[in-house]
């Protein structure tokens, strides 16, 4: 059988959560207002698939350029690149907050 080079190939450990951690998600990171400029830490949640980045952003830090329905556009660093993301509040933590 082939190897699977599927979207989240890779991310046994990366996208599993501790045992007090699995379950739902809290609201008050889901009613988190961010504003334009504001810095953001990339923290995926592997129990919400929807607005998910790609896991090669996990932990990577960006800043929030605006607001596009549920989602943020959030810019960051990749190397010598700048790129362009498109999440949702759920994947997304206040920089400050670290």
């Amino acid at each position: 059988m082939p190897k699977s080079q599927g979207y989240r190939k890779k991310t046994r450990a990366l996208m599993t959560k501790k045992a007090r951690e699995s379950g739902k998600l809290g609201l008050s990171r889901l009613l988190k207002k961010y504003e334009p400029g504001d810095k953001v830490v990339i923290q995926i949640d592997s129990s919400v698939h929807k607005g998910m980045p790609h896991h090669r952003y996990q932990g990577r830090i960006g800043v929030i350029r605006s607001k596009r329905g549920r989602s943020y556009e959030v810019s960051v660093n990749l190397e010598d690149a700048v790129k362009e993301l498109i999440i949702r509040p759920e994947h997304l933590k206040s920089f400050s907050e670290e």
